[in-house]
């Protein structure tokens, strides 16, 4: 279902698309820490216990997300992904984890990870096997739903491989977002759904909506340039079938934050961080929290933006313009305040001048009259008070973006941008 902009004005239908699903959870974009970027499927506690997948790793990134104030920040949930497992569920179909990984149990683990005032997440499979070729929940989900509310899970993860057919697929996720509910605990459940549907048939995002809070749409993310450029082409590329159906209670994913590991330069670190707050991202960090570098950790803690990404608004931010490699993006904010990114992205050469008129953002709504202007990221200044007719310039190193807050001083413009839609791209330079 492919629908332009416009037609969605005329139908109403940006704040209807979908109903959520309706287990009042996520309301706002989940935000935590989850293994598998940085930490994949390692398995090998001999050779390298420091780094393997165990209990003692998310026993130790819990702690730190305490000590070191990423719980502070709004980071809640410690995520487990694939490889936790042991070979074969046990005499009574249940999963098991790897006694020697796991050697406490889930359950124990989920206590200790509570205690600190954190939630604990974990990894299954839509199919028959995991992706790492662990026991699947094809055929036990209702077991595997009970298992999980029994050890005290907070969030699952359901990967897509191994599922036999699309109508398998989908059959698979709706059983497993059935099942949670009937457990009558709270877990957020995170789908991989379209992701593995969009190579051979469009996905349904309503029906999608109607069963998971949040959902991968693309490739996995690795720690790369290419790889963010990726993600953010197909994002914008896709929006008008994507964004509409992000809002509380379920949200497009577009996978972890690479931020504090090794591929992404301080620019493109900025950049991720910047667009995922603009795009209302799950914010789930894959890195090391015992080695990151304070700049890293600052600005995955910094407190203003992650307030764009939690904005309760609830509306998913999208691309407006993309000329001469300058992209700018923009999300609507509750209050009538307006995010804005500037993304620079050329790949030579010195930091550029974008100059943007106040006229152009929010539909000419965010300064109708006059507004006040911040600059968030790289650094955080005040660019002064503006008006509908003014505009501002802001330099952008390569690959970098300059992430603003734009917001309305009197009048009544609240209500209009906050019902405000995507536009046409166009050229404004």
């Amino acid at each position: 279902m492919n629908v332009p902009w416009t037609a969605l004005l005329l139908l109403g239908l940006w704040t209807d698309w979908a109903q959520a699903l309706d287990n009042g959870l996520a309301l706002t974009p989940p935000m935590g820490w989850l293994h598998w970027e940085r930490f994949l499927c390692n398995t090998d506690c001999a050779k390298d216990p420091h780094n393997c997948i165990s209990e003692q790793l998310f026993m130790q990134m819990a702690d730190l997300m305490v000590s070191d104030g990423w719980k502070e920040a709004g980071y809640e949930y410690v995520s487990i992904d694939d490889c936790w497992l042991a070979d074969t569920r046990d005499a009574q179909n249940r999963l098991q984890p790897d006694p020697k990984r796991f050697p406490s149990g889930i359950s124990k683990l989920a206590d200790y990870v509570h205690s600190k005032g954190l939630k604990l997440g974990i990894y299954e499979d839509v199919g028959c096997q995991t992706c790492a070729g662990f026991p699947g929940s094809s055929g036990f989900y209702e077991l595997d739903a009970h298992t999980f509310a029994s050890w005290g899970v907070d969030l699952l993860k359901f990967d897509g491989c191994n599922y036999g057919s699309l109508d398998l697929l989908a059959e698979g996720y709706r059983n497993m977002s059935l099942a949670l509910n009937k457990t009558g605990r709270s877990i957020v459940y995170s789908c991989e759904w379209p992701a593995y549907m969009k190579p051979f048939k469009q996905p349904n995002y309503t029906e999608i909506r109607e069963y998971c809070n949040y959902w991968r749409n693309f490739n996995d993310i690795y720690d790369s340039w290419d790889s963010i450029k990726s993600i953010l082409d197909w994002t914008a590329g896709c929006q008008n079938l994507i964004v509409p159906a992000a809002g509380p209670g379920g949200w497009n994913d577009p996978d972890m934050l690479i931020i504090g590991n090794f591929g992404l330069s301080w620019d493109q670190q900025i950049t991720q961080m910047a667009l995922w707050a603009i795009m209302a991202a799950p914010l789930i960090m894959s890195n090391d929290l015992r080695s990151i570098d304070p700049k890293s950790k600052a600005l995955l803690q910094n407190k203003e933006v992650i307030a764009i990404n939690q904005d309760p608004l609830g509306k998913q931010g999208y691309r407006v313009s993309k000329v001469k490699n300058f992209e700018l993006w923009e999300r609507p904010l509750s209050g009538g305040a307006l995010a804005v990114a500037v993304v620079n992205r050329q790949e030579i050469g010195s930091p550029r001048y974008y100059v943007l008129p106040m006229s152009f953002l929010g539909k000419g709504l965010a300064c109708k009259i006059n507004c006040v202007v911040t600059q968030l990221l790289p650094t955080h200044k005040t660019m002064g008070l503006q008006n509908s007719t003014s505009a501002i310039q802001v330099l952008v190193n390569p690959t970098g973006t300059a992430l603003l807050k734009v917001t309305a001083i009197g009048g009544t413009r609240h209500k209009l941008l906050s019902h405000s839609y995507p536009r046409q791209s166009m050229d404004i330079l």
